[in-house]
Order: structure tokens, then C-alpha cells, then sequence
């Protein structure tokens, strides 16, 4: 959340797909969620506790049904002000994503294509989330 008063949204992705390795493009199950402000209040009344908080800044860009974010991560000093922040790194990250119903593999051959238009500028490449863990 950026400012005062603007809508708050929760995303949970699910764990990638297996036969992923034969694919361009990571494949995970995918559920957005628009929320009221007291989101993490209702989260630590479910159970769940602050693991790591950030501040993503940026610009989103829009190709067809592609999606692409360009943004800086910054790391917040002190717990909960997302003013007093410092960049993690000078560089920038660069996502690309698309929502599809499921069985939509074409979509993943678009975003190679799409990303062999940013070469070398921006080496695009598949993440694996356990080996982030």
C-alpha cells in the first residue's frame, strides 16, 4: 500500500507445477484477493505472523495480457514505516507475468518471445522459489 486510502490486495501462489522443467515459463495456481485495510490484523488473528516486510517501487507496463514490472526493492529500517527505507541493490528487477486459465501453455512460448526482445539489456529467467527458501 502506497498511500493512504488506497486498496489493499492479498495474492497467494500456489507451488509451481510439476513438468514445469519442459516449459518456458514457471506455472504455478494463482488467487487474488481485494481486502479492506485491516488485513493484517485479521492475518495475525488467523495464525500467521510478519516474516519479512518491503517496499517495491517502480513501473508497471501492459503488452496484450502481459505484465511487466520494473522496480527497485528497498529494505524498511525501522519495522511498519515504509518511509525510512534503503535500496537492497542499485539494480533493478524486472518481472513478467500473465494470469491464464490453466492449459494455456502458448502463453508461455509469448513471454519467451517477449523476452528474447530485451536481450541483453535484461536476461529473463525462470525462478525456483525453494531454492530462495
Amino acid at each position: 500500500q502506497d498511500k493512504n486510502g488506497m486498496p489493499w490486495h492479498l495474492r497467494y501462489l500456489g507451488q509451481p507445477e510439476i513438468g514445469d522443467k519442459n516449459r518456458h515459463a514457471l506455472v504455478r495456481n494463482c488467487v487474488d484477493i481485494a481486502t479492506s485495510d485491516n488485513l493484517t490484523d485479521f492475518l495475525v488473528e488467523m495464525g500467521f505472523r510478519m516474516d519479512h516486510e518491503f517496499v517495491a517501487k517502480g513501473h508497471v507496463f501492459r503488452k496484450g495480457i502481459m505484465k511487466i514490472v520494473v522496480y527497485k526493492i528497498f529494505r524498511i529500517l525501522m519495522p511498519g514505516n515504509t518511509e525510512s527505507i534503503e535500496p537492497l541493490s542499485l539494480s533493478y528487477l524486472v518481472e513478467l507475468n500473465v494470469v491464464a486459465p490453466a492449459g494455456q501453455d502458448i502463453v508461455s512460448d509469448d513471454m519467451r518471445n517477449f523476452a528474447e526482445q530485451l536481450k541483453p539489456l535484461v536476461h529473463l529467467e525462470k525462478i525456483d522459489p525453494k531454492r530462495l527458501m
